[in-house]
């Protein structure tokens, strides 16, 4: 009969403790661009644990109070490659006096903000991982942290992140709703477009016969479009019409702008060049111009399933007795920016529900389970390269 293996790290994962960290970390108030509090948290902390750690000067570059941190913790064995694992330091707003509060095993806000496991939840994890692995004693790697600032508005401290004081190159984001478990092998490419279109602003009243209508315009090219799921692969969608300045005035110009995503390069390209050309046409059909802008937002990333990476999350989910599974999604995270820059990681579950609202949950299972899978990996990144 079979032997079930176990994380030895994973066993000495305290739950209360845990459960105490992540309650204190939701209530430090720390909004995209305002991570200070957190910061200073990190910097009492991270030494107690071993960690030496710099911050880059991305927030410069968007006006934020603190740069992404990156820490280094010495492993055991020198000889194993380094493993990072990265989340964010921001929360969306409302996060001004709140009070975490726990029914049924599972942690809500008390219903008048958001509660921040978007991703307190997996810093307080990595944390008690850490010291997990401490008490246990066991051998491992060394170990990084990479902990960005300004994610929730696109991913972008990760975006402008100094990208040469990462020493590790390859890692875990828990950063996904799905349950502990869960791995992310696929991610999308992304790109915003914005289209400015112009007609002719006219006073309805005084001088109707000279406007040409912006909004009319649009409304026109917006019919003609292909929007919502393209196909398996690819997703559009229209968020912003912006425009006008009196009801009285014929509108002379508008901005649409929307969003593509798509597991395939060559789709989301072609999804851009059909709303741009089909609002193109409407401009051109009704007397109007046009004016498209394409943004970048993030590359796609795609791990394979025999990568190390995969393998470590499955053994490790095994021995910590949690269901691993793979899948992809359409959803962004700083995964994708990581993995542009030379980084290759993926991403993992770790159970917050309706994320960015006043419902905003996660059960305490799935926080203790990140906990958990957070110090396996550690303990089987390390088991795998020495069999290697």
């Amino acid at each position: 009969m079979e032997t079930k293996q176990v994380s030895t790290a994973a066993e000495k994962v305290n739950a209360d403790r845990l459960l105490d960290l992540f309650l204190e970390l939701a209530k430090i108030n720390g909004p995209s661009t305002k991570e200070q509090l957190v910061a200073d948290y990190l910097i009492k902390a991270l030494p107690e644990l071993g960690f030496t750690f710099e911050f880059d000067e991305a927030h410069k570059n968007f006006g934020g109070e603190v740069g992404n941190l990156i820490a280094w913790r010495e492993g055991t064995d020198s000889t194993i490659p380094p493993l990072f694992f990265s989340t964010h330091m921001d929360t969306v707003l409302p996060t001004e006096g709140l009070n975490p509060v726990i029914k049924d095993g599972v942690i809500h806000s008390d219903g008048t903000t958001i509660l921040g496991a978007d991703d307190r939840a997996a810093l307080a994890a990595y944390l008690e991982a850490i010291r997990a692995i401490i008490e246990s004693g066991v051998p491992h790697g060394p170990i990084e942290f990479i902990l960005t600032v300004n994610e929730q508005p696109g991913l972008v401290g990760a975006t402008y992140m100094d990208y040469s004081k990462a020493k590790s190159k390859t890692g875990y984001i828990f950063d996904s709703s799905g349950d502990v478990g869960q791995t992310i092998l696929k991610g999308p490419y992304s790109s915003r477009i914005w289209m400015e279109v112009e007609g002719n602003a006219a006073h309805i009243a005084l001088n109707a016969d000279e406007g040409n209508s912006a909004f009319l315009i649009s409304a026109e090219g917006l019919l003609q479009m292909r929007l919502g799921t393209i196909d398996e692969e690819t997703l559009a969608n229209i968020g912003i019409i912006n425009g006008g300045e009196l009801t009285s005035i014929i509108p002379g110009r508008v901005t649409v702008a929307g969003e593509v995503r798509s597991f395939s390069k060559e789709k989301l390209d072609q999804q851009l060049k059909h709303m741009g050309e089909v609002m193109q046409q409407a401009a051109e059909k009704k007397g109007g111009k046009v004016n498209i802008r394409i943004e970048k937002k993030y590359s796609g990333f795609n791990i394979p399933e025999d990568h190390i990476l995969t393998k470590t999350v499955e053994a490790a989910a095994h021995k910590i007795n949690v269901k691993s599974y793979l899948t992809e999604t359409l959803g962004g995270a700083d995964t994708n920016v990581l993995n542009e820059n030379g980084l290759t990681c993926l991403t993992l579950g770790l159970g917050f529900q309706n994320i960015h609202s006043f419902r905003e949950c996660i059960s305490i299972e799935n926080l203790i389970n990140t906990g958990r899978l957070t110090a396996a990996l550690i303990e089987q990144w390390y088991v795998n390269h020495k069999k290697a």
